[in-house]
């Protein structure tokens, strides 16, 4: 039967300290005796655990020694736990550095490991994949003693996370980069290679090389620091004058633009006109010597001609006089517009085609200067022959 049901010996007792429940024997007090039962029997409970705090055999307050088998299955425990809070996994973008009472102890790789738990050692995880990026932009001074205005971004990696981590201070702070050692590297990089060129070459003529050079002298600093940072690529996001004289800046710019327009199409009709004159001049040059080589050649041909003739004439003088003088007419016949017709021989009417014969004598070649002087020397010889004939025809005349 349960202790509190109506009707039975055990109603007015408690069932944790078996004591009386009646109301009219202590009035309000029972509340109170029956959380004071609950704590002590906890406490018996407890104190069994770490050694005796129940009663003797006797039925007075023992004094039991202390429960070792409770003690070690709790160090057990809490010394388990302890232990196991030493795993840890590095992902494989990760690389663990083990630090062993704040000294640098090792760093592993991505996995899952185990350290020497707090306070002995601890681990710190670094990203080494993560591409980081760094900017700023400022005015500085050229080589010239100009103001430019210059943007930079600088991306970078981690590639010695021990060295990053104690190496140097603060080597990058990402909420406020102008604390890092990475910003004021940087600044000082873009100082150097901008105190080496002039305003122009950093705005025009070198932009292409401001880069490079940036990135290289980061990288000496930084490797001279033992930094483990290692500097992937500079871009140079802006560069242009001051806003003061950028009006002014750009007139100059346009004017240097014009200029190298205007050599440019100068250069364009230099390559043009200079190819043509040169072809013209050696196209004279070889008609020269085609002439001077026709000329030549045609005076060597004369002259061996005319010694030909000579020794033919040396043989036979009759002879080469007359066909000398037959070819010679029939030159200068050909060449004449003149037509020359014996009426006597004959009473048919003679049709001659008189604009075609005028035509191809008009076309016909003058004679050259060998066939002019042969032809000069035989009419002379023909008018002295003529000459002795008629001396002799008139001296036999007298005679007879």
């Amino acid at each position: 039967m349960p202790w509190n049901e109506p009707g039975g010996n055990n109603n007015d007792k408690d069932p944790w300290s078996g004591r009386s429940n009646n109301k009219g024997s202590k009035g309000n007090s029972s509340g109170t005796d029956n959380i004071d039962e609950l704590t002590r029997k906890l406490n018996e409970k407890v104190t069994s655990i770490f050694g005796g705090g129940g009663k003797s055999e006797d039925g007075k307050g023992g004094g039991g020694g202390v429960n070792k088998t409770g003690m070690l299955l709790i160090g057990a425990v809490v010394l388990g736990i302890w232990l196991f809070s030493g795993f840890y996994t590095v992902d494989s973008a990760q690389r663990g550095v083990e630090l062993r009472f704040g000294a640098y102890s090792q760093t592993t790789q991505p996995g899952l490991h185990w350290h020497l738990p707090y306070p002995f050692e601890k681990v710190e995880l670094v990203d080494v994949d993560k591409n980081r990026t760094a900017k700023d932009r400022t005015h500085m001074l050229t080589k010239d003693e100009n103001i430019v205005d210059v943007g930079v971004s600088v991306q970078y990696k981690i590639k010695s996370p021990e060295n990053y981590l104690f190496n140097i201070y603060l080597a990058d702070y990402e909420p406020q980069q102008s604390v890092g050692t990475l910003y004021h590297v940087m600044r000082s990089a873009i100082r150097e290679v901008i105190g080496r060129n002039t305003m122009d070459g950093i705005l025009k003529d070198n932009r292409a090389g401001f880069a490079p050079d940036t990135l290289t002298v980061m990288q000496e600093i930084l490797d001279s620091y033992k930094s483990g940072i290692h500097v992937i690529k500079v871009n140079l996001t802006y560069a242009e004058a001051p806003k003061q004289v950028k009006d002014a800046f750009d007139d100059a710019n346009r004017a240097r633009e014009d200029k190298d327009r205007y050599k440019n199409q100068a250069e364009t009709y230099a390559k043009k006109v200079i190819p043509a004159a040169r072809g013209k001049a050696a196209r004279i040059i070889e008609d020269a010597t085609a002439y001077t080589s026709q000329i030549v050649s045609k005076a060597t041909g004369d002259s061996t001609r005319f010694e030909q003739l000579a020794s033919e004439y040396h043989k036979a003088p009759e002879v080469t006089r007359e066909r000398l003088y037959l070819e010679t007419m029939e030159k200068v016949m050909a060449s004449s517009r003149k037509i020359m017709i014996d009426s006597t021989s004959g009473n048919n009417l003679l049709y001659l085609p008189l604009d075609k014969l005028g035509a191809g004598n008009a076309s016909s070649e003058p004679l050259s200067p060998a066939v002019a002087s042969a032809l000069q020397q035989q009419i002379r010889n023909k008018q002295a022959q003529d000459s002795r004939v008629s001396s002799r025809s008139s001296s036999r005349e007298a005679r007879q």
